[in-house]
């Protein structure tokens, strides 16, 4: 099995250049790959920031990249929860984060907004430390 990185799947994602395009779907879903989590996570990053991809359609599209034959997510289902949260209007990043935390007694942040947003969502207390 051989890990990829995230100009892979953003090429595979976006098609943006012919050639890379072209040899990142020879590859994903047909040869047994490895995704890490960060991988994921800076995806997400990629195409919302710079293809500014609506995040209605990223979430959608990162799920279907998990569930292509032969892929593996590093903590699938902590990256799978990440993105139900995402879906629900948590930034994936925070989504992340807070997947992570799960178990824990509470999620510490300055960040108001997830602190307002995250709780309902996600399961964990967030708080102010």
């Amino acid at each position: 099995m051989r890990a990829v990185d995230t100009n892979v799947i953003v090429r595979f994602l976006t098609g943006d250049d012919p050639r890379q395009s072209a040899r990142a779907r020879a590859v994903i879903g047909h040869a047994p790959i490895f995704i890490p989590r960060t991988v994921m996570l800076e995806v997400e990053w990629v195409c919302r920031s710079v293809y500014e991809m609506p995040a209605a359609r990223i979430i959608p599209a990162l799920r279907a990249v998990a569930g292509l034959p032969g892929v593996t997510i590093e903590d699938a289902p902590l990256v799978a929860r990440a993105m139900d949260m995402a879906e629900l209007g948590l930034d994936f990043a925070d989504a992340l984060h807070l997947a992570a935390a799960a178990g824990c007694a509470a999620f510490m942040t300055f960040d108001r907004r997830l602190t307002r947003l995250g709780a309902n969502k996600s399961g964990i207390a967030i708080t102010l430390p």
